[in-house]
C-alpha cells in the first residue's frame, strides 16, 4: 500500500512499490511463469511465510501491479498474474538481474540462477 501522496522523484515511488525482500521476487516469478496460484507462488518464492506472501500479494494488488482472479468453483481457485503496470517492470527486472550476475561474477559471490 502506498504510504505517501508526495515523493521526491519517481525512483522513490518505484522503490516503495517493488522494494523489500519479497515483492521483487514475487513479481519476477509472475513474469517468468505467467500465471500462478497461491500454492505455486509459495513454492517458487522459497522462505516466504504464508502471512507475508498474503500481505505482499494484497499490497501489490491494491497498487495495481498484479491481478488476482477468483474462480467460483469448489474448491475455490485463485490465480495471480501481472497487470499492465507489472508487465512494464519486466525489462527493468531483467536489467537488474543481469547487473546482479555481473556484480556477483566480479566479486566472488555465488548466484545459483543466472538465467
Amino acid at each position: 500500500m502506498i504510504k505517501k501522496t508526495s515523493y521526491n522523484c519517481g525512483f522513490e515511488l518505484t522503490l516503495e512499490l517493488v522494494g523489500g525482500k519479497w515483492k521483487g521476487l514475487i513479481l519476477w516469478k509472475l513474469q517468468e511463469k505467467g500465471v500462478l496460484r497461491y500454492g505455486e507462488l509459495s513454492r517458487e518464492v522459497k522462505g516466504i511465510t504464508q502471512k507475508m506472501l498474503t500481505q505482499q500479494l494484497k499490497e501489490m494488488e491494491e497498487n495495481n501491479l498484479i491481478i488476482r482472479t477468483v474462480y467460483s468453483q469448489i474448491p475455490p481457485k485463485v490465480e495471480y498474474s501481472l497487470s499492465e503496470y507489472g508487465k512494464e517492470l519486466g525489462n527493468i527486472f531483467i536489467a537488474m538481474k543481469d547487473w546482479g550476475v555481473k556484480y556477483a561474477d566480479n566479486n566472488n559471490i555465488e548466484v545459483l540462477c543466472k538465467f
